[in-house]
Parts: structure tokens; sequence; C-alpha cells
């Protein structure tokens, strides 16, 4: 096995010291939301700190654990995932490439092409069998041969299935990496799919997004370094972390869903307001993602939050299923339809409630007219 360099030692070479090393550990616990102390329990979100134990943890992985080998395939994509991944704020992509991955091949991101990145790419398969992380953006293109996307004359399923052979972890990072995306939306003349319908011997970790938020990402392959394993995964394939609850049960707009005010179209009184954006075909209630915790660019803002609907764009089959800006759909294969199914309930629910209360206003304020006159 090559001897390759450790976290720490990278980190020593770049001129940090040790009780800045430990400050940086810590910082990645708290990155990677381990288990806090008792002690801190009901403390502000900022104010909580992880447990001494779990500090400690990750200080010995970094100092122990070489930097990972990461080989990044982009398929069928538009590089919106490593567009996205290049904005995330904790860790940076920065500190990831410098600190703690070893970039062997990434098309955008390196330097070579052509004949040069190819041949990168294969000696980095060879030398670190077993070792390297491989992430994978894009759908594969399953129909005719895969003729649609090729990489140095060689169709794409075919580059999938070579670099899967020798990874240690498979990272499907977007929508279209995990269940096929835009690619494969009808008429799909490509038979877009995902990773793990091409590689079915190993796990795969689906990021989903369009495109998947960087925090996610980074912290689910710092995971992986720090823990050696993959992170705990829902019944599609999701870290459970971060795609264990609905975007609707994070949501600002939360209490007017639960008040039965809502924005009826772009621009009126109640969108004005801030009302929740059920009615314009929200899917917060039927998607499961960290968008209104984590949010984008630092934490500073997610769509619902800026006034647009959730397009539901972590789940499966969004762009075919999702009925953008008109009523819900839930899709079959996820294994939180119950929940799902109670959301939209709860919503029909409200809205003949709500029906039902305009009728009544309409024929008090109706009554009221008669008498006056």
């Amino acid at each position: 096995m090559t001897e390759r360099e450790t976290i720490y030692q990278s980190l020593r070479k770049d001129g940090i010291s040790r009780r800045e090393f430990f400050k940086i550990s810590s910082m990645v616990a708290a990155v990677l939301s381990l288990p806090v102390s008792d002690g801190v329990r009901g403390l502000a979100a900022e104010e909580v700190r992880p447990s001494r134990s779990m500090v400690r943890r990750v200080r010995r992985a970094m100092e122990t654990k070489p930097r990972v080998p990461v080989i990044w395939l982009e398929l069928q994509d538009c590089a919106g995932c490593t567009e996205s991944i290049s904005r995330s704020n904790a860790p940076t992509l920065g500190s990831l490439v410098l600190n703690t991955l070893s970039i062997e091949y990434h098309e955008t991101l390196m330097a070579a092409a052509g004949f040069q990145a190819e041949g990168a790419k294969n000696d980095a398969m060879q030398k670190y069998q077993g070792q390297y992380v491989l992430v994978v953006e894009g759908s594969v293109t399953a129909k005719d041969g895969g003729i649609y996307c090729t990489i140095g004359g060689k169709a794409n399923d075919e580059l999938l299935k070579e670099a899967a052979a020798g990874a240690a972890a498979i990272i499907a990072v977007g929508n279209c990496a995990a269940y096929g995306g835009i690619p494969g939306a009808l008429p799909a003349p490509t038979g877009g799919v995902g990773v793990s319908k091409v590689i079915t011997d190993k796990p795969v970790v689906n990021i989903p997004g369009c495109p998947a938020i960087p925090e996610v990402m980074t912290n689910t392959i710092v995971h992986y370094l720090v823990f050696g394993k993959l992170p705990e995964l829902d019944d599609i394939g999701r870290p459970k972390a971060f795609y264990g609850v609905t975007i609707h049960d994070r949501c600002l707009r939360r209490a007017f869903y639960e008040a039965g005010k809502f924005a009826n179209t772009f621009g009126d009184e109640g969108y004005q307001k801030g009302y929740c954006l059920y009615k314009l075909g929200c899917k917060g209630p039927t998607t499961y993602n960290a968008c209104a915790s984590i949010r984008w660019q630092n934490g500073l803002s997610f769509p619902i939050m800026s006034g647009h609907p959730c397009l539901g764009c972590s789940e499966p089959n969004f762009w075919d299923g999702g009925g953008f800006y008109q009523g819900q759909s839930a899709p079959l294969n996820k294994p939180t339809l119950a929940a799902a199914g109670g959301a939209l309930a709860a919503g029909a629910v409200l809205g003949a409630g709500m029906a039902a209360n305009n009728r009544r206003q309409k024929s008090k304020a109706e009554s009221d007219e008669k008498e006056e006159a």
C-alpha cells in the first residue's frame, strides 16, 4: 500500500501550529454534527459543541489517516455540482483540496487535458487501488451502449465501471448522478440513469439536489475520511443526517401553512406578506433535504426564503413528477410516502377549512348588507 501524507502532516507543512490544529479538529467535529456533551444540551444551536471524546476521535483520525485520493467523474451533467462545491463554506473547497483530499482527476478543475488527463486518472486508479473515493457527477447513458456520452473514446458507463471497481467508496452528487435527473426525464433520449442503476455490487451514497448543497457534499466526504465508513443512509441511499426531515419541517413559512395562510398567485397580497407557497406548487412537504437549515451561500438563503416554491429536486423523478407550480406530487418509490401523505392530507384539510370559512364570511357579509338595506 502506498504511503501517503496524513492530514496533520499536510497542515504542519502549511505552517499550522499544534494549537491551531486542535481548533481545526474541533471545527471538523462541529461540521459533522457529531453528538454533543450532555452538559451542553439545551443551549442555542450556535453555542452547542461536540463532546470532547468526539473531538479527540476526529483529531486522532486527522493525525493518523492519510489524505483521501479522489477521482471525480463528470458524465451527463452541467457541472452545476462542481460549481456548488466550489462555494462550500464548511469546509471550503480550498481546505478540502489542500488539506483533506488529494484530487487526482477532475476534468473541470485539473490543469491537464486530453491524453494527459486520462493518463493521470489511470495512474491514480492503479496507484491507489482500493483506497480512492470515486465521486460521480451526472447521469449515465444507458441506451445504445452509452454512445451519447464518451470521454477519451470510451462510453461513460464503461468508464464508470472501471473506476468503481477499485474505489473504496462511491458518492453520486446531484440528482442526475443519484437518480437520472434531467437527462433521465421523458422522453429520455439517452436513457439517463443514476449511478446505482449501473453499479450494483457496491453501496452508492446519493447526494441529490439540482445542484446538491455544497456542505452536504463536503461533509459526506469528510465523514468517510474521519470514520472510514459511509454515513447512515435512508432507503434510497441518502445520508439521514441531511435528508432525514422534509424541507417543510424546518421551513420558516410553516407557521403560515398551519394557520391556513397561503399565497394564491405570484405577487398577490399573501405572496407579498410571505405566506406559505404550498398552493403555488411548493414541494416542501414531500421533499427531504437540508435546504431550510443549511441554506445556500454561507447560510444566506434558499428558494422558499427567496420567494420561490420548492421544486423537489432532491427526490427521484422530480422533473417528470414535479408538476411545477401546480399541485403536489409524491414519488411512490420514497421511504417516506406515509409522511408525505400525511402532509398532503393536512394541506387538503386546511384548504377545505379555508374554503368553508370563506363561504361563511361571504354569507355573513351578504346578510349584513341586506339588513343595512
